[in-house]
Parts: structure tokens; C-alpha cells; sequence
């Protein structure tokens, strides 16, 4: 579960990131070189899953985390999602869109698990 609210948060971060740089303007003098360390994580498969495929103590928790997540932060997961091609194709080939994401998970193998949900 905190997996969910980490990547909820650093998937925003990411977007969040993505934009400043691309407004800011380029410095006038060049800085010293220095070695950032990199925050966003590297996807390296994506998986997707929809709720009713969960085993129900994990669909509960799941449904738990989401409730508590407000409207603002889901529109922020999702257009992060809708902001990054290999997830976005993930989902298409699917079927599906960034709509329907729920809740995202980020493991530390890279591996990126999208919870779905089907409207109803």
C-alpha cells in the first residue's frame, strides 16, 4: 500500500519536474558539473491489472488507499501516465486509458503495476 501512495506521489513529481524544466530558461554562465542523483525512477516493464483480478485482501486495501486519495491527486497520476509513451501504449494495447487507472505501483525492479478499473 505505501508503494500506491509513494508512486501516486513521486509519478507527480515527475510531471511536476518535467514541466518546471522546460519553462525554465537555460542558465547565462555554465556551472560547475555536478553529479545529481536521479529521483524518478526507471520503468522498466509495465503490468496491468484490473481490481477484480486482485485476491481480496489486496482489492481491499487498494479500494482503501483510493478512497482516500482526492480527486486532484488521481487527475495527477493519470496525466502523468497519459505524459510517458511506454505506459500510455501498455494501456492502449489493452484497451484501455489512463481513465480508467485507479492506483499505481512502483517496484524497485522497475517493474510498474497500473490498477484498472472498468466503469461500471
Amino acid at each position: 500500500m505505501r508503494k500506491l501512495t509513494i508512486l501516486a506521489a513521486s509519478a507527480a513529481m515527475m510531471l511536476t519536474a518535467a514541466a518546471s524544466a522546460q519553462q525554465q530558461p537555460a542558465p547565462t554562465t555554465p556551472a560547475p558539473a555536478q553529479a545529481a542523483p536521479s529521483a524518478q525512477p526507471t520503468i522498466k516493464s509495465v503490468k496491468i491489472v484490473d481490481i477484480e483480478q486482485l485476491p481480496a485482501d489486496t482489492k481491499e486495501q487498494v479500494n482503501a488507499v483510493v478512497a482516500k486519495s482526492s480527486d486532484a491527486e488521481l487527475q495527477q497520476l493519470r496525466g502523468s501516465i497519459d505524459t510517458m509513451p511506454q505506459v500510455k501504449s501498455a494501456l492502449e494495447a489493452e484497451g484501455l486509458t489512463s481513465a480508467q487507472v485507479v492506483a499505481a505501483s512502483m517496484g524497485n525492479d522497475g517493474a510498474l503495476t497500473l490498477i484498472t478499473k472498468k466503469a461500471s
